[in-house]
């Protein structure tokens, strides 16, 4: 059996988070993704520490499953490459400020005169039009511009941004299955499409019990802490060592959570607490009641009971805690690959399982322009063009000048030594 997107080519324009992360699980499913860089400096996100042996860490792990092909975009040489190996390709992916691939004539308009099967993907900050499409966007921008971070944190504090970068994160994903989607049409009719995402939009559209609060009364979403809108008790609880998350928002969970977990059933004869809109109305008794019970025992021991009362709950974990947790390493959650300058390092691994083959790690990232001899040879470049195009600049590989000894070097940190 093969990979589900075996065969299909994936040139990718994008940089630093919401592009790469798409790319890399159209590049986990398969696909052979060819990433186009700029040079010396590629990828934004190159220059991230930590780096080991001269490569950032951070690229590293969101970058796996591609290759890299350095050229210089400006040059009328460089774009002539370019263009060859978008005749070949069947999804192209962008991230520019909107305006930059029409003015460098690679846009989807140019590039499907070319080839009309193509799948073209752009993603901005806020789109390619309306009043702000020509601005340019970054995640913590999208976060404010999208109410997120006025609904996040605690409340009558300060705006808080969610603590990943939700916004990219989430055009890397509407931009994914958009991809999917079209490909999926492109097998049924022949054709390719244009299609583009931003990072305002996508994050907003993760908003929907927000919206549906909203639209229905007029509701607007508060920072409510870990604390639930229309449920309780559903939030973290400090215990005599940490904090622990219940989800006790039903009947019955609240039932086993009053009489097994904190042995309180007169709790359930309590009018403050009982129905749930009263004890949403008590929130803040409702916390002080079950924090006073909870500090008496660490949190492992509140786990504990959750799980033999059947009531979702588990421990606030630090990200090493988790990481380093027996149910994410049996899940294969944390894996290890060789990189060929960084040596050994561990990853993220597939968040999905599947009966047949659907998502590999299949090699890591690559270091700027190791595939550019590679990719040009495909191309019909032979080797005298492509080393007249390497001294005149028009190519790039890092480490191309070095012998092969040097090009790759073990290293084992203690950040990616075993446990």
């Amino acid at each position: 059996m093969a990979l589900p997107l075996e065969g299909v080519r994936v040139l990718d324009l994008t940089s630093v988070m919401a592009g790469p992360y798409c790319t890399m699980v159209l590049g986990d499913m398969g696909a052979e993704v060819i990433k186009i860089e700029n040079f010396p400096e590629g990828d934004a996100s190159r220059r991230f520490d930590p780096k080991i042996n001269g490569e950032s860490y951070c690229f590293a792990v969101l970058n796996r499953n591609k290759k890299s092909v350095g050229l210089n975009m400006k040059d009328a040489r460089g774009k002539e490459a370019f263009m060859k190996i978008a005749a070949q390709a069947d999804i192209i992916t962008e991230n520019f400020r909107p305006g930059v691939t029409k003015k460098l004539g690679i846009d989807y308009d140019a590039i499907s005169k070319l080839n009309p099967r193509v799948i073209y993907a752009s993603m901005s900050g806020f789109g390619q039009t309306g009043p702000y499409g020509r601005k340019g966007g970054f995640d913590i921008v999208a976060q404010g511009m999208s109410g997120i971070m006025m609904m996040t944190g605690y409340p009558g504090g300060r705006p808080a941004k969610v603590g990943i970068a939700m916004n990219d994160i989430a055009s890397g994903v509407t931009a994914l299955y958009s991809i999917l989607g079209a490909y999926i049409g492109k097998l049924r009719n022949g054709k390719g499409q244009y299609l583009e995402t931003s990072l305002l939009e996508a994050g907003l559209a993760w908003t929907h019990w927000e919206s549906g609060a909203y639209f229905g009364s007029g509701e607007l979403p508060e920072a409510t802490g870990t604390r639930h809108r229309r449920s309780t008790p559903y939030q973290a609880y400090k215990t005599q060592d940490g904090y622990v998350t219940v989800g006790g928002n039903n009947a019955k969970l609240w039932t086993a959570f009053c009489t097994q977990v904190c042995d309180k059933p007169e709790w359930l004869d309590d009018t403050r607490f009982n129905p749930l809109s009263e004890r949403l109305k008590n929130i803040d008794e409702l916390e002080r009641e079950i924090e006073t019970v909870f500090a008496k025992q660490p949190t492992a021991h509140w786990v504990e009971k959750l799980d033999a009362a059947g009531v979702p709950g588990g421990p606030v974990y630090t990200y090493d805690q988790i990481l380093a947790d027996q149910h994410i390493r049996a899940r294969k959650m944390v894996v290890e690959i060789d990189h060929p300058r960084i040596g050994r390092m561990r990853s993220l691994g597939i968040p999905v399982k599947s009966t047949g083959e659907l998502l590999e790690i299949r090699k890591p990232a690559p270091w700027l322009g190791q595939h550019t001899n590679e990719v040009l040879n495909e191309m019909g470049y032979n080797t005298a063009d492509i080393e007249k195009l390497y001294s005149e600049g028009v190519l790039y590989d890092k480490y191309r000048d070095q012998p092969a000894a040097q090009a790759s070097v073990p290293h084992s940190s203690p950040a990616t030594a075993a446990e």
